[in-house]
């Protein structure tokens, strides 16, 4: 907690002091529930709970602290927990401002997130994380942030909008609300001591804060060198037994349940079947949809789901709460309902649905059976953040054929494979036709072209390829959602279509967009730095729907299609990606050529 509210809790334990012993009323109290204790794993029943200050003062028989002015609410046996925390997430993947975005993940009971804001720094570097941190700071949900470490995520192989290099994580620390380093991506720089990801590594442990990890691969060696540095965590583990090896090193294993990527499944046997302790594993998101939030919830959906595949209920409320705020050295205001600690607090009719009717955050009722009932601040983004979109010109459909370099009738070409329900990709290859000197794409191996093209310094820099996976069969999509360095993607069976898409997206400062024959099927305008919505969550959720049957029209039925094309362009997970630059191998961490040999 910042320096400030360390200072408020010292000026008011004394009242509190005074709440527990009955001498002074309390504001709040909670009468006969069911508490969720989440240090000794038991549920203790007829249990009242006081609140003072935005704190918790006592918890017992608590009839001696209510007073004339004391709101009383009466649990009546339902469950009282402490708010959920999300260790690790991406507030932009919302597609949402932090404010939407909070009214939606309140109202289901995260009452605290750790947010890093990688995406909008590689548009707009510090000054964007100071945006998106600064509108955090007002809101009744807690907002920490972690500085992100790795803009752009390489600096070989892709272009983004800035730079970030160890002063300004320096800088960044000094912020009251930040929680650490954001998740460490260039684990092989890491490894092999790149000054600037150990210069960063090194000013967060000096600062006493938390550096947060990225770790996908398989390299027993590789992933000791890389906690031996002093990064701990990790939420890229898919299986079970990644999940054992991590856990047994010390590394805090985080659990993702996000709208694309679903691990709990798997990961969680690592609870279920080897038996393992929980204290150093969390269950997070990582990246969620607004339709998400609005039908499934966020953090209580992640623990909803461990709780259905076999967690105790508790251990599971464990894993979103104290498990988080002790990863992060918060324990001691967050993650707890004990004296003294930050009143956010969960009334739940039911455990293993977990839905709260009522959430409390600060002492203070913010949500009520689904509904927000405290007023949210309004925080305006600054002009600048609406015009992030620069193409040196409008784009034609010739900017999108991609020649070949020999006189032949057939191609062999490198393709980016997309593997539904992964953000990894595999490296494939395929034979395609050519017409007059231009490389066709070809439908019935479910080939299709692809372009990215660099949007932040207007240099007109477009490079070409080809994609397999999406099972295409007419139009174009785009998205200035292109992980990390959010460069304008393009993808579609007709050159005139992806000129399109790329040109209404350039018009109205960026999101996604499907299109086919000439006409836009749906559009999500993204405008505040290519990456966020300026309207309520209901209507994005709408936007996103339409946009998600526009792509099935298309041909596409692979599940959260645009989060996958997102992902696309992010040259630090294997095996093969797409930047403005051209075609990386992320395996090499080197360019490769899109076409390999003529083919007679």
């Amino acid at each position: 907690m910042s320096s400030s509210k360390r200072q408020k809790r010292y000026e008011v334990s004394r009242e509190l002091g005074k709440v527990a012993l009955g001498q002074a009323p309390a504001d709040l109290v909670i009468k006969n529930g069911t508490l969720v204790n989440v240090f000794t794993g038991e549920l203790q029943e007829q249990v009242d709970v006081a609140m003072a200050f935005g704190r918790i003062a006592y918890i017992g028989s608590a009839n001696h602290t209510i007073g004339e002015g004391t709101r009383v609410i009466e649990a009546n046996g339902r469950y009282i927990s402490p708010g959920l925390l999300d260790g690790h997430m991406h507030v932009e993947s919302t597609m949402l401002t932090v404010t939407e975005f909070a009214k939606a993940a309140i109202v289901s009971g995260t009452t605290g997130i750790y947010m890093d804001p990688h995406e909008i720094a590689n548009v707009f570097g510090m000054e964007g994380v100071r945006w998106m941190h600064e509108e955090g700071q007002q809101l009744p949900l807690k907002v920490f942030t972690t500085i992100p470490s790795c803009v752009p995520a390489t600096f070989d192989l892709e272009d983004a909008g800035a730079q970030l290099g160890v002063e300004d994580i320096e800088e960044g620390l000094t912020w009251p609300g930040v929680a650490g380093l954001g998740e460490v991506m260039n684990f092989p720089g890491v490894v092999y001591g790149d000054p600037t990801m150990s210069g960063e590594i090194e000013a967060t442990l000096r600062a006493g804060k938390t550096v947060t990890g990225h770790f996908p691969a398989e390299d027993d060696r590789m992933l000791q060198a890389y906690l031996a540095t002093g990064v701990s965590s990790d939420h890229e583990t898919v299986t079970r037994e990644q999940a054992l090896e991590k856990v047994r090193l010390g590394m805090h294993l985080m659990i993702r349940e996000g709208s694309a990527w679903q691990d709990v499944k798997e990961v969680i046997k690592v609870v279920t079947e080897d038996k393992v302790r929980t204290d150093n594993i969390s269950l997070v998101t990582d990246d969620v949809y607004p339709q998400t939030l609005l039908r499934l919830g966020h953090m209580n959906h992640v623990v909803r789901r461990a709780i259905e595949e076999g967690v105790d209920p508790v251990t599971a409320i464990q894993m979103g709460t104290i498990n988080v705020a002790r990863y992060f050295g918060m324990d001691l205001e967050l993650g707890s309902i004990s004296p003294g600690k930050t009143a956010d607090i969960l009334l739940l009719d039911d455990l293993n649905s977990m839905v709260p009717s009522i959430v409390i955050t600060d002492g203070e009722v913010v949500a009520e059976n689904g509904q927000v009932v405290k007023l949210f601040p309004v925080y305006q983004y600054p002009e600048k953040a609406f015009h992030s979109v620069r193409l040196q010109r409008p784009l034609t459909a010739e900017d999108f054929l991609l020649r070949s370099k020999w006189d032949t009738a057939r191609t062999e070409v490198n393709v980016v494979r997309v593997i539904e329900n992964s953000a990894r990709t595999a490296k494939m290859t395929a034979v395609l036709p050519v017409q007059q000197g231009i490389i066709q794409p070809d439908l019935n191996q479910d080939v299709v072209q692809l372009a990215c093209i660099e949007r932040h310094g207007a240099t007109g820099q477009i490079s070409l390829g080809f994609a397999s996976g999406f099972g295409l069969k007419s139009g174009a999509v785009a998205s200035t959602v292109a992980h990390d360095s959010h460069n304008l993607l393009v993808m579609g069976t007709s050159a005139e279509d992806m000129a399109l898409a790329a040109n209404e997206l350039a018009a109205c400062g960026g999101g996604m967009i499907v299109v086919r024959d000439g006409q836009v099927l749906a559009k999500v305008a993204m405008p505040i730095a290519g990456l966020l919505a300026d309207r309520p969550v209901e209507i994005v959720a709408e936007e996103v729907a339409a946009l998600e049957e526009a792509w099935k029209e298309l041909g596409c039925f692979i599940h959260a299609p645009f989060m996958t094309f997102s992902l696309i362009a992010l040259p630090v997970i294997p095996e093969i990606r797409i930047t403005n630059r051209g075609i990386a191998d992320v395996t090499e961490f080197k360019l490769m050529e899109t076409e390999i040999r003529a083919v007679q």
